[in-house]
């Protein structure tokens, strides 16, 4: 059994289809022609390079307590995040200064001497790239008599002690 349909029904239903699709394609193709979004560019991630000690954690929250967070964006040179608005050249420095301050998990230890903070203001990416420094620790080797008597790490025999030398900044 067929459903009988009228040709100028059929053809309206063919040409209301068409409208329909062509205008999903334009709507695709606008917004993909678009090369940028109006509030800017948003901040994609945090990639770290060259720490050993220092868990990346660490680094990225420092980073993102800077204003490099999700939310935020890039607006020409200005850092807009939700609660201010900074010239990207401060922010970068104040990122520097906060991973500056990482510390060794569980101490007061913060080794790290050079920071660089680049940003990719076209895509969003942030590549923050650390130096530490360990020469600041002093090993200080010790040798005691093995007569049963405790060494200075509390273990019988040679013994040896790491004494910190140095200013350390508790973030």
């Amino acid at each position: 059994m067929f459903i009988k349909v009228r040709r100028d029904t059929l053809i309206i239903l063919i040409l209301a289809f068409i409208l329909i699709l062509s205008g999903r394609a334009m709507s695709y193709v606008a917004f993909a022609s678009s090369n940028s979004t109006d509030d800017g560019v948003p901040i994609a991630g945090i990639m770290v390079k060259g720490n050993d000690i220092i868990p990346t954690s660490t680094i990225k929250s420092n980073v993102e307590a800077a204003g490099f967070r999700d939310g935020s964006y890039i607006n020409g040179s200005t850092l807009i995040t939700s609660q201010r608005q900074l010239l990207l050249s401060d922010a970068i420095n104040n990122a520097e200064q906060m991973v500056k301050k990482s510390t060794i998990p569980g101490t007061s230890i913060a080794p790290i001497s050079s920071v660089d903070v680049q940003v990719d203001s076209t895509t969003g990416n942030v590549v923050v790239t650390v130096v530490e420094d360990f020469s600041i620790l002093q090993t200080n080797g010790t040798t005691n008599s093995t007569n049963g008597t405790n060494g200075t790490n509390g273990t019988n025999g040679t013994g040896s002690s790491l004494d910190y030398q140095g200013t350390s900044e508790t973030g």
